[in-house]
């Protein structure tokens, strides 16, 4: 939420000198929950490790014990005990039937009030009515948001007005070298089905 804000005041006109106690949340140590961890999660957790970060996660399926050690995850049985104890609550996990709306007002009553919710799955994974009031009600600090149902979000939308919030627009892979690697992902995938060998990137493996 800083970065946006520090920035306008970094280059305004009007800036005379930077406030000293405009402080932000620290994150190494801090206690970092991934909900979801697929090939991605995991990923998130090998960067977190890089910050002392504790992490917690939840998925559907526990990762084998040396994967857990190699990023000094624990595994939440229950996705309130990970919710309960985060410092910051990541969801990367598909929107499926299962994970519509899987972070309502009691996911969002669990968090710790000092707690950010972050969110680089899909925007409807997250409850958008529930995260106002509870950015609204300061039920938790703060929320940052990729992605966000519908995207762009109307331009009266009630989560633009709010100042503990930072949203950006679905950039998470807006790399060039990423979008290459997209693209070939996706004709090797396109290849092995008009060859009739086993799809590389499945989304939902039989």
């Amino acid at each position: 939420v800083y970065l946006p804000s520090g920035c306008q005041i970094a280059v305004s006109p009007d800036t005379k000198y930077f406030a000293v106690d405009w402080l932000g949340v620290e994150v190494t140590r801090a206690t970092l929950g991934i909900i979801g961890m697929g090939s991605i999660g995991y990923k998130v957790a090998q960067r977190a490790r890089a910050f002392n970060m504790r992490i917690l996660y939840h998925n559907r399926n526990r990762r084998r014990k040396e994967e857990e050690e190699a990023v000094g995850a624990h595994y939440c049985e229950k996705m309130e005990d990970l919710l309960q104890q985060s410092d910051f609550v990541m969801l990367v996990v598909n929107l499926t039937p299962e994970t519509h709306k899987l972070i309502g007002k009691k996911e969002l009553r669990l968090m710790k009030p000092t707690a950010t919710l972050i969110n680089i799955s899909r925007g409807a994974v997250i409850d958008q009515d529930a995260l106002v009031e509870a950015l609204q009600n300061k039920v938790i600090r703060a929320a940052a948001l990729d992605v966000t149902y519908p995207e762009p979000l109307p331009r009266d939308h009630p989560l633009l007005k709010l100042n503990n919030i930072i949203i950006t627009p679905h950039i998470g892979t807006a790399t060039v070298q990423a979008i290459h690697m997209m693209a070939e992902e996706a004709i090797a995938n396109m290849l092995a089905v008009l060859n009739g060998q086993p799809i590389p990137s499945e989304v939902f493996p039989k």
